[in-house]
């Protein structure tokens, strides 16, 4: 491949932030309240720097080798948990909560699964640092010589570990090798140059992704299922209003939780919000209205997203 990569090759889209539509989707990620403010507090130290200045001038004059620790950090977040969890939804709009947040413009670069390309030698690594020039380019733009930001770029990488999965696995091609690689580069591209962009990585599978990009990461964001009182404010804050008394509420939550001798795992957050509230919708549509019976009888004959299994064995033998 001797031609540059086109835009669209490398991203599914922009995305940029401030925006109300982000936003609304933001606000709607409930039970996630830990995961969004660290998130927001990471990125916004990772891409606008000058903020944590300003925060130590104010509380911790002369703090200066904390401020350096702190700030060396590598430009990179991963974002691991179990499928359904919100972790690429919270990607795709935790850049509306940073613009407001740092009273800058973002914009977000999705970079599409196809840039693995199709196996041609040098073809993943092409697209991989196209897509890196690229991010550095329009970061480049935002950085002024004062060192105030005047914007930032977020590269999103979902299903991260068919990107940078670990060069330790046997049988991984060279090709995959290279493409880990010219990622690697790229993060450090970011890192030395000091510019106001960062990476977002979303896996279910931690473990297979390289040590070299693990270690990279300034951090870890685990996600899982919800627990009790996650499910009752998702059920609660949708049904209530429309007439769901709190005894089935109760009822739902159970049944949407683990269940003993028969599974030892729960509904995920798109299993709720995706699959059983529009069926407790359309089971009532058109002729009559929602009964918290019903529900709680379609909740119990629904069988949740099985658990991903996160560990060496899987990543040697990939379902």
């Amino acid at each position: 491949m001797n031609t540059k990569p086109a835009l669209d090759e490398l991203f599914e889209r922009r995305i940029a932030y401030p925006d109300f539509e982000p936003q609304a989707r933001l606000a709607r990620l409930v039970g996630l309240d830990d995961q969004k403010s660290r998130l927001a507090k990471i990125l916004g130290l990772l891409v606008n720097p000058e903020g944590l200045a300003g925060w130590a001038a104010r509380h911790h004059p002369g703090a200066e080798p904390l401020l350096e620790t702190v700030l060396r950090r590598p430009p990179l977040v991963v974002l691991a948990g179990d499928v359904g969890s919100g972790k690429t939804e919270l990607a795709e709009t935790i850049g509306d909560a940073v613009a407001r947040q740092e009273k800058i413009d973002i914009t977000l670069l999705p970079l599409s699964l196809s840039a693995r390309g199709q196996g041609r030698v040098g073809e993943m690594t092409q697209l991989l640092s196209a897509a890196f020039d690229y991010t550095v380019t329009e970061a480049s733009r935002l950085k002024s010589a004062s060192g105030k930001t005047r914007g930032a770029v977020i590269l999103l990488v979902d299903e991260a570990d068919a990107i940078a999965q670990s060069r330790e696995t046997a049988q991984m091609h060279h090709e995959d090798r290279a493409g880990v690689n010219a990622f690697i580069r790229g993060i450090d591209r970011i890192a030395n140059a000091k510019l106001p962009a960062a990476v977002l990585m979303c896996t279910n599978r931690l473990n297979a992704l390289d040590p070299a990009v693990r270690r990279r990461a300034a951090d870890v964001l685990r996600f899982g299922r919800p627990g009790n009182e996650q499910r009752r404010f998702v059920l609660s804050s949708r049904l209530e209003p429309v007439g769901i008394g709190r005894s089935h509420i109760e009822a739902l939550v159970a049944a949407t939780g683990p269940v003993e001798g028969s599974r030892d795992h729960g509904f995920t957050f798109s299993d709720i919000t995706q699959r059983l509230l529009p069926a407790i919708v359309l089971d009532a549509y058109p002729s009559r209205p929602v009964d918290g019976t019903r529900a709680v009888e379609i909740a119990r004959e629904m069988i949740p997203t099985p658990p991903f299994h996160d560990s060496n064995d899987s990543m040697r033998n990939p379902a």
